[in-house]
C-alpha cells in the first residue's frame, strides 16, 4: 500500500512510517479473526482509509497510531464476523478457512521453518494452523476477538473491552471459553517429522491408488471436508470414516489421472497441493494425531486459491 501523504490534506503525514510498519501486524490479526486472506486485506485497507479520513489535527491528537489502527481493524473484523455468519448460510457446501499461499516444499527442510516473509505475509505459527482456524470459526465473534487479541496478541482485557463493548471481566470469560474449546479439539502432540512422514505416506499411497495403505494411514473416525463453494466440484457433505475416505480419494484420482501432487507447506504444516497443467486446483491441509490422519480439509474454491495461482 502506498500512501505518501494524507489524501486531500495537502501535507505529508508525520506518522507515515509508523502506520506503514503496522500493516503486517494488522494483516496477521485480521487473517486470524476472519479466516480469509482476501477479507483480511480488505479490512486492513478499510482501516487505513479511516485513518486518512481523519484531519491532520485529529491524527496528531492520537497518542498511539498503532493502537488506534489495531482497535479500528478489530472493530471492522468484529462487524465482518457478524455478517459472515449470514453469508455462510448461503454458501454452497462446507466452508473451510482460506489457506495461506506458501510455496515452501516441506520436504526440503523442517515444516514451518523460515520461509520468504514479505511485509504482507502472515506469520505461520500455531494460531494459523487449519485445525486452529476451524475451531475459531465455530466461536462467537466476540469470543474469537477476545481470545485472539488476548492470547495471541497479548492485549489487556481493558483494551479488548472497549473494542467488543463488554466489561473486562466478560472479555476474560470469553477468552477462557475459547481456550476450553481449543483444548477439547487439540489432538495429542505429534512431532513435525512424524506429521511430515504421515502426509508423505498418504501422498504415495494415493498416487499408487493403494486403498489398503490409505486405510492404515487414516484414523477409523477420520473426516474429510471439501470446499468448492459451488464453483468447483466437491463432496457436498463431509466424508466420515477412514475407509470411505480412502475409497473416495482413489476414485477421485482415477477420474483425474493428470493431476500432480506437490508437497507444500499449508498454514505452517505439511500439506499437499494438486495442480493441473501447472495451475493449483486444490490445496489439502491435514490434522495428524500420532501416526494417523484425523482430518483432511480440501480447498477447491478457485476464489480461495487465487493467491496460490498468481505470481
Amino acid at each position: 500500500m502506498s500512501t505518501p501523504s494524507g489524501p486531500g490534506h495537502g501535507r505529508p503525514d508525520p506518522h507515515l512510517s509508523v502506520i506503514i510498519s503496522e500493516r503486517r501486524q494488522l494483516t496477521n490479526l485480521a487473517y486470524r479473526l476472519l479466516g480469509s486472506l482476501a477479507e483480511a486485506e480488505d479490512a486492513v485497507q478499510e482501516t487505513y482509509a479511516r485513518w486518512y479520513a481523519l484531519t491532520p489535527p485529529q491524527r496528531d491528537a492520537i497518542e498511539s497510531p498503532g493502537a488506534w489502527l489495531t482497535t479500528v481493524a478489530s472493530r471492522i473484523c468484529l462487524n465482518l464476523l457478524g455478517s459472515a455468519r449470514v453469508r455462510r448460510e448461503r454458501y454452497v457446501g462446507p466452508w473451510v478457512p482460506e489457506p495461506l499461499p506458501d510455496r515452501t516444499e516441506w520436504g526440503q527442510g523442517a515444516p514451518g521453518g523460515t520461509a520468504v516473509d514479505p511485509a504482507d505475509r502472515v506469520t505461520l505459527d500455531e494460531s494459523v494452523h487449519m485445525a486452529f482456524l476451524v475451531v475459531l470459526d465455530a466461536m462467537t465473534p466476540a469470543e474469537r476477538v477476545a481470545f485472539i487479541l488476548h492470547d495471541v496478541f497479548r492485549y489487556p482485557f481493558a483494551d479488548i473491552a472497549e473494542i467488543v463493548g463488554r466489561t473486562p471481566a466478560a472479555c476474560r470469560q470469553l477468552a477462557s471459553s475459547a481456550r476450553r474449546r481449543l483444548r477439547v479439539a487439540r489432538p495429542p502432540a505429534t512431532s513435525a517429522a512424524q506429521r511430515a512422514g504421515v502426509v508423505r505416506g498418504f501422498k504415495q499411497a494415493w498416487e499408487e491408488r493403494d486403498i489398503a495403505a490409505l486405510i492404515v494411514l487414516l484414523d477409523p473416525d477420520a473426516t474429510a471436508i471439501g470446499d468448492g463453494g459451488g464453483l468447483a466440484r466437491a463432496h457436498p457433505r463431509p466424508i466420515e470414516g477412514g475407509e470411505r475416505i480412502a475409497r473416495a480419494y482413489v476414485a477421485f484420482a482415477d477420474a483425474a489421472p493428470s493431476l500432480m501432487l506437490l508437497e507444500r507447506t499449508v498454514n505452517g504444516r505439511p500439506g499437499l497441493v494438486a495442480q493441473r497443467d501447472g495451475v493449483t486446483v486444490t490445496v489439502y491441509a491435514f490434522e495428524v494425531a500420532g501416526d494417523r490422519i484425523t482430518h483432511i480439509w480440501a480447498v477447491r474454491n478457485p476464489d480461495k486459491l487465487r493467491p496460490w495461482t498468481q505470481g
